[in-house]
């Protein structure tokens, strides 16, 4: 149960790391007061109403939000100075040598079956362990 809630939280956690430094605009479209689109990501469809410039400006509006993430997380490997990066690079190289791959092992009978038992040998010729 408690493995359980540790994974449950660690998810959690990840999810809401992620999601904190997500940025995205919402872009809304109003023909006077009635909202017409509105878009995520892109650009929200105008009403279509073909007037002048002027018009326009004075009929319709749009209205764009912009929610910006955090960029303290952000790490560049290039922000660091060389002893870091040589410490970073030297760790990673040893790390991943520690672990070797087996060699395939390679099992010639496991293709056949074996024998079948027409009877017990050690009950017929009586041996038996102690």
């Amino acid at each position: 149960m408690k493995k359980a809630f540790q994974h449950i939280i660690s998810i959690c956690m990840a999810v809401m790391v992620l999601f904190s430094t997500f940025s995205f605009t919402v872009d809304k479209h109003f023909c006077g007061s009635y909202l017409v689109d509105s878009a995520v990501f892109s650009k929200a469809k105008t009403c279509g109403m073909q007037m002048s410039a002027a018009a326009e400006a004075h009929c319709c509006s749009n209205e764009k939000i912009s929610v910006e993430g955090q960029d303290e997380l952000k790490l560049s490997f290039d922000s660091f100075d060389f002893n870091q990066q040589l410490f970073i690079t030297t760790f990673t190289y040893t790390y991943f040598e520690l672990f070797e791959t087996l060699p395939k092992q390679i099992i010639p009978f496991k293709d056949y079956s074996p024998p079948l038992l027409v009877a017990d040998i050690q009950l017929e010729d009586q041996v038996f362990l102690i």
